[in-house]
């Protein structure tokens, strides 16, 4: 670390650049530690500048957790398969349409998974020439604007959670959900939870994996899960990231959703390489 870190605001309510570290270099306790803590209070937090390969950025996850590999076989790193590529480019070179418009609905990732990552990292290695962003919303302030009879009625409640099987992963999807090494199980989740950092409450329902809630018949729990999401996702409570080439940005799994904007033209290329960390 070349320069003292700080801390600089890219967004009204989350995104957060961290200045002054340079993640190519080993960390020593005290920059990790600074990171640590203000990825804790800052859940969008962004690197400018930086160039890893797959191994580093998986190093640099490991600090955090356990990188795990991707469901996703086809686009797993063939070297270092804790890391997955996140691209619309294909083997051949060509468009991949699966990859333009995977991602582009509001999740929370891997929440059909019995345990729940941490956190994820991407890092740009090609972006669009205009647009092409990832947009964060804050589930901690989303789940505080909420009226109280609402709040009161998600106490009670258990998500259902399933791969791509809510509404928006259905009108996303469809049927053509990937290929995986393993069939994935409906997964209770709370509606609410508390964050382990910060003790806030958490809305903790995404439109992409939550299909229904226990006891509640589809007719009402879908209304439900979408009249949340467009509550969680007003402009109030979302980070437009603009990319660059050379951005590292990790974010808080437990405190947000997030979605690919998808409004860059398809033709241009984005790669990126992406690790998601579990707790040991």
């Amino acid at each position: 670390m070349t320069n003292t870190p700080q801390l600089r605001p890219l967004g009204e309510t989350l995104g957060t650049e961290a200045l002054g570290i340079d993640l190519s270099q080993p960390l020593d306790a005290a920059d990790f530690a600074w990171i640590a803590h203000a990825f804790a209070e800052h859940p969008v937090l962004v690197f400018r500048d930086q160039n890893l390969g797959a191994g580093e950025l998986a190093a640099f996850g490991r600090r955090f957790g356990t990188p795990r590999r991707h469901a996703l076989v086809k686009y797993r790193h063939a070297e270092h398969p804790d890391v997955s590529w996140l691209t619309n480019v294909d083997e051949a070179g060509k468009v991949d349409w699966y990859g333009v418009k995977r991602a582009t609905d509001w999740h929370t990732d891997s929440t059909y998974e019995d345990d729940l990552p941490l956190l994820a990292i991407l890092h740009a290695k090609e972006v669009p020439s205009e647009k092409g962003g990832t947009m964060f919303a804050d589930m901690a302030a989303a789940y505080a604007a909420l009226p109280a009879a609402t709040r009161d009625k998600l106490a009670g409640l258990t998500g259902l959670h399933g791969r791509h099987t809510g509404p928006a992963g259905e009108k996303l999807y469809g049927d053509l959900k990937g290929v995986t090494e393993k069939q994935y199980h409906e997964m209770p989740w709370p509606a609410v939870v508390r964050h382990p950092a910060t003790d806030r409450q958490i809305l903790f329902v995404n439109p992409m994996h939550t299909h229904g809630f226990v006891g509640m018949a589809r007719e009402e729990s879908w209304p439900l899960i979408e009249e949340l999401a467009a509550h969680a996702t007003q402009e109030r409570f979302v980070y437009y990231h603009h990319w660059r080439v050379g951005d590292v940005l990790m974010w808080d799994e437990r405190a947000t959703m997030h979605r690919g904007a998808g409004d860059s033209r398809p033709e241009e290329r984005r790669i990126m390489l992406r690790t998601i960390v579990y707790a040991n």
